[in-house]
């Protein structure tokens, strides 16, 4: 069956957005004072949102919502200053435009949906679900069942984008086939899948658009 819904992860599969995660983890340590991480140290704590991102980069005991917040809002400010969409990706979505996606984060809904529209690629989801849209963030199923079902898509005829173990996961607890980006900030960590993608140029082979 060809596929006709398209469900993506963000960071590490649509934007390239370490840097900029990576500085905003760091703008809240220096107002700690503490030495700013590496950031590959910081890539390792990506994938379960915000909330684990902080309590990950934070000294045992100095993590607090407020802290949290403090992250938001400062990522919010400077999130646009060296992220950027993957090469490939804009033409891979032009190529599936029309079609069932939807983008399913960890990531806050409201900063997914700034991102989406600052790249101008926004027009391309009839659904963003957020890491605070569900009561559950990948790996749990529950975000990845909540996108089918704002689309009104089968499982079946579906599959998960995506650079990180936790996406591999929901995907297949939600009972969909799944691709690996190994492009990503993240790793597969022994989780299967269905699709190797080894970058964004690989997606038109692997998920051709009908013959016109």
């Amino acid at each position: 069956m060809p596929f006709d819904t398209f469900l993506f992860d963000l960071d590490g599969t649509l934007l390239d957005s370490m840097a900029d995660i990576a500085m905003g983890v760091n703008r809240v340590r220096a107002e700690l004072d503490l030495p700013p991480l590496p950031t590959a140290t910081v890539r390792a704590f990506v994938g379960d949102g915000s909330p684990l991102l902080m309590q990950r980069s934070l000294p045992e005991g100095l993590y607090s919502e407020e802290r949290l917040q403090r992250f938001l809002t400062l990522y919010g400010e400077h999130m646009l200053e060296q992220s950027r969409i993957y090469p490939g990706i804009r033409e891979f979505l032009e190529l599936h435009r029309g079609k069932r996606m939807a983008v399913v984060t960890n990531k806050h809904h409201a900063l997914t949906v700034r991102l989406l529209k600052e790249f101008g690629i926004s027009s391309f989801f009839q659904v963003v679900i957020g890491g605070d849209s569900a009561p559950e963030k990948k790996p749990h199923p529950g975000p990845v069942v909540a996108a089918l079902k704002a689309l009104e898509a089968k499982a079946a005829s579906a599959v998960l984008i995506g650079d990180h173990h936790t996406d591999l996961r929901a995907g297949r607890a939600a009972g969909i086939r799944t691709c690996f980006c190994a492009w990503g900030i993240g790793e597969a960590c022994g989780v299967p899948y269905d699709f190797l993608a080894e970058t964004p140029f690989d997606l038109p082979q692997l998920f051709p658009g009908e013959a016109r």
